[in-house]
């Protein structure tokens, strides 16, 4: 969800630059008998405050036909409650001077408000609400049943490439519910009853599935003081949580498909079946995945875009998910180049990772920048609250914020070699291409 922004933004994105590079970031964590954990991270840097919550109900959680409900409550948990207006929450945050959000993923529902100090409490308040007293009715139902089928043409039906995510997992996954998005399915929200909303609210909305993570200018005590008042009377849920165990089979053959869409240059794709987030050879992957497209001089940009010219962007993104994800490479081609000469360009690329030892110099460059962006990515109240929250659910160490630098520089040159011969196979990937409408037979 976005909204327009605030002056007090300036604040939040000037609170980023006062966060020392390298310090050590203290927090206290703790559970309510509701099981709520609770992550708390004071620093009195600027006066301003981050508070988030991770429930941890993602599109993995969902029916098969039922899919887009965890990122329909995405947009319903603004609604309003017993206690709030219906369409206020918005403007109370941000007439006391706050900015607000939310997003959803595959494997969690995250929302947060950055406030001013002053306003912890009413932060705490807020979000104690609507775990408590969301208001699912009929008219914030249909109301976001439009808003929801909207943002799906808008975003997918209408954009070019917009299927780009959807068609990926679609293709790499047969069995595990990866195999659909966080957008859904328009049809299934349309054929959802409002029982069936209430029900997936009860079931995963609930402190006992929940991180409230509060980061910045408060003080420790009365944080908790509030925080108890708020939430510790909460009741845990008791619903049973559909928590996904099933495993998706081994990949033994190259998926290769293509994709007629309203577009003017073809785009070739490539995506590899890697392990889960924080599992085996995590790291060496994310660090294959900042030599290939972190930056202007990455590989994929350097040789495919500005060397060869054969297109107009190329990069990957390591997409680690709770269970095994997936290794991306992509490319949007030059006016006139084909698909065909685009994939030879990528599998050249994927060659050299796998034939041939990164260089110490450019692995030493490599270095540099996995170390700029794990700083960067703490450097900000926001960001903050988040890898918090991530650290503690993904991979049950909330102190990796403090030591997770340390495991990308024990990678070595080896590891990254080793795993792109490992995952980068053809029989291991589903490719893609992206064509005009206009070149598919009739």
């Amino acid at each position: 969800m976005k909204q327009k922004m605030s002056l007090f933004l300036m604040l939040f994105v000037f609170a980023g630059l006062l966060f020392a590079q390298g310090r050590k970031i203290e927090f206290t964590e703790y559970d309510l008998d509701n099981g709520l954990h609770v992550i708390l991270h004071q620093d009195h840097s600027v006066p301003i405050v981050g508070v988030t919550v991770f429930y941890h109900v993602g599109s993995k959680n969902e029916k098969p036909d039922r899919t887009g409900f965890a990122h329909f409550f995405e947009h319903l948990m603004f609604e309003g409650s017993d206690n709030i207006p219906r369409g206020e929450y918005f403007k109370i945050v941000q007439s006391n001077g706050g900015e607000l959000n939310a997003t959803t993923d595959f494997d969690r529902t995250y929302y947060y408000e950055i406030l001013p100090s002053n306003q912890l409490k009413l932060g705490l308040w807020l979000e104690s609400e609507r775990m408590l007293h969301l208001k699912v009715d009929s008219i914030g139902v249909e109301t976001q049943r439009k808003v929801v089928k909207e943002e799906r043409k808008q975003r997918l039906d209408n954009q070019p490439y917009g299927s780009f995510l959807e068609q990926t997992m679609k293709h790499a996954y047969k069995v595990h519910p990866y195999r659909w998005t966080p957008i859904g399915s328009a049809q299934y929200i349309d054929q959802a009853t409002l029982g069936e909303f209430m029900d997936f609210y009860k079931t995963y909305y609930v402190p006992n599935n929940a991180t409230l993570t509060v980061v910045g200018d408060f003080k420790i005590n009365e944080a908790k003081e509030w925080i108890d008042e708020y939430f510790g009377s909460i009741p845990k849920g008791t619903k049973k949580m559909n928590r996904p165990t099933i495993v998706e089979p081994k990949q033994t053959a190259e998926v290769k498909d293509t994709v007629y869409d309203n577009i003017q240059l073809p785009l070739v794709l490539f995506a590899y079946h890697v392990p889960e987030k924080g599992g085996k050879d995590y790291y060496p992957l994310q660090m294959l995945n900042t030599l290939l497209s972190s930056g202007k001089s990455s590989r994929m940009n350097k040789n495919i875009v500005d060397k060869k010219q054969l297109a107009l962007n190329s990069g990957s993104f390591n997409f680690s998910l709770e269970d095994p994800g997936l290794f991306v490479m992509y490319s949007i081609a030059n006016a006139g180049v084909s698909a065909d000469s685009l994939q030879g360009a990528m599998d050249e690329e994927v060659g050299k990772v796998k034939n041939e030892e990164i260089s110490e110099h450019e692995f030493e460059k490599l270095q540099n920048q996995v170390e700029s962006d794990f700083v960067s990515s703490n450097a900000s109240i926001a960001g903050i609250a988040a890898s918090l929250a991530n650290y503690y659910n993904y991979f049950h160490d909330t102190n990796l914020i403090n030591t997770e630098l340390e495991k990308y520089m024990e990678v070595t040159r080896e590891d990254i070699q080793r795993v792109a011969k490992e995952y980068l196979t053809p029989e291991n990937r589903v490719v893609l291409y992206y064509l005009p409408k206009s070149e598919e037979k009739k």
